[in-house]
């Protein structure tokens, strides 16, 4: 087996941003067991099982209508939620920040949802904390909410894995039911753990695509937001297992934070050292400022893989490159609303709520750009709002 090959610049990079950010050890939902786990060529875990079930998931049907995709789930195996049926109407969530475009794409279209809701009289309160990314912070704010005593139900988005664990276990004991979405703690306490498939189907749908789409050989620099999130490091630890029985050579993986600026000089520092071919990321955040450094450095484009962010699929059009835009499905936030609208009422929910999760390819690109043709450029494509009363304004107006 061909191994990855991984620059000593590159290499060092990551080093240094390890040593900076927290290192916890990720999971994409709840633990698995006493499973064994491999160690990728980097030294992060890798749990063949879950890397397994959550490809073999993407060939899937999931049960539910496919126009209520944020209600649909795959696989589930229902929970009673008899014991937590309940007239009370107050819903607190935590949220760990509304820090980059997709979770701000997001929170308005739970927002939206929320409203509706309040509408139909099915919710009363609904209070939220934001801990702007900071681990000590969600805590602290789930804490107030546990001491509070009045939430009906705690809807969690955990800011890391590992840190938060202990809050969300804390909340769970309260006796108030608790949901937790988007990432993943390592604890099965929760009613029930909504997520779409997850981190290693989106690193697997854009590594992938660069596998298939570029010569043997081929150049590819990893562009990363940041350590230490479940479903981040899985994207990550999924594209390291496919490119490492490749024949394509990496040139390093860098942490961005998402900033535009740092990874336009990011790329434009590996592209004065010579060719790079392929762009993987792990999230679309700044996919453009990519874009750009080939650009100003009159190259050709690459093979690339962003996100359903328009301003990546807009340029991806525009440009004519070759590219995939994976999805973490957005309208993930609607379903913890929901979610805890059925709980009150008594009803079954899966106990892991696995979402569907599918890239958009140049086949269908062009109608998600017409469907949101009038959105701003830091809207993602699959946010599932069409049919709430606020749209589109509540989205344009943000």
């Amino acid at each position: 087996m061909h191994r990855t090959r991984v620059l000593v610049a590159g290499a060092a990079a990551v080093a240094l941003a390890l040593t900076a950010c927290t290192t916890d050890t990720p999971t994409d939902s709840a633990p698995k067991g006493d499973q064994d786990q491999e160690q990728t060529a980097d030294g992060e875990w890798f749990v063949r099982a879950d890397y397994d079930k959550e490809l073999a998931e993407r060939d899937k049907t999931p049960e539910g209508s496919a126009d209520q995709p944020w209600l649909q789930a795959i696989d589930p195996e229902l929970v009673d939620t008899a014991q937590y049926k309940q007239d009370g109407k107050t819903l607190c969530f935590s949220n760990a920040s509304v820090s980059n475009p997709w979770r701000v794409t997001g929170f308005i279209t739970m927002q939206q949802q929320v409203d509706v809701l309040k509408q139909s009289g099915e919710i009363g309160e609904f209070r939220v904390s934001d801990a702007a990314d900071d681990d000590n912070q969600q805590i602290s704010d789930i804490q107030a909410f546990v001491d509070a005593g009045d939430c009906n139900a705690i809807i969690i988005s955990p800011s890391t894995t590992a840190t938060l664990t202990p809050a969300v276990e804390t909340a769970c004991k309260s006796g108030v039911p608790v949901i937790v979405f988007d990432r993943g703690v390592n604890s099965d306490c929760m009613v029930t753990f909504i997520h779409p498939i997850g981190g290693y189907a989106f690193g697997a749908d854009a590594a992938e695509f660069l596998v298939d789409n570029l010569d043997p050989g081929a150049k590819v620099l990893a562009l990363r937001i940041l350590p230490g999130v479940d479903v981040l490091e899985h994207r990550w630890a999924a594209a390291q297992e496919i490119f490492g029985k490749s024949d394509l050579e990496v040139l390093g993986d860098e942490f961005t934070e998402g900033d535009g600026a740092k990874i336009k000089d990011i790329v434009t520092q590996y592209l004065q050292r010579g060719d790079v071919d392929g762009i993987w990321m792990d999230a679309g955040d700044g996919a453009v400022a990519a874009i750009e450094a080939f650009e100003d450095a009159g190259k050709d484009y690459p093979v690339m893989s962003g996100e359903d962010e328009l301003s990546f699929m807009r340029k991806w059009k525009d440009t004519g490159m070759t590219a995939v835009a994976p999805v973490y499905s957005n309208f993930q936030w609607r379903t913890p609303i929901l979610a805890a609208v059925k709980i009150w009422k008594g009803e079954q929910v899966p106990k892991e709520w696995v979402l569907p999760q599918s890239p958009i390819t140049e086949k269908d690109r062009d109608e998600f750009l017409d469907r949101n043709k009038d959105m701003p450029s830091l809207h993602y494509a699959k946010f599932g709002g069409e049919d709430l009363p606020g749209f589109p304004n509540a989205w344009k107006n943000r």
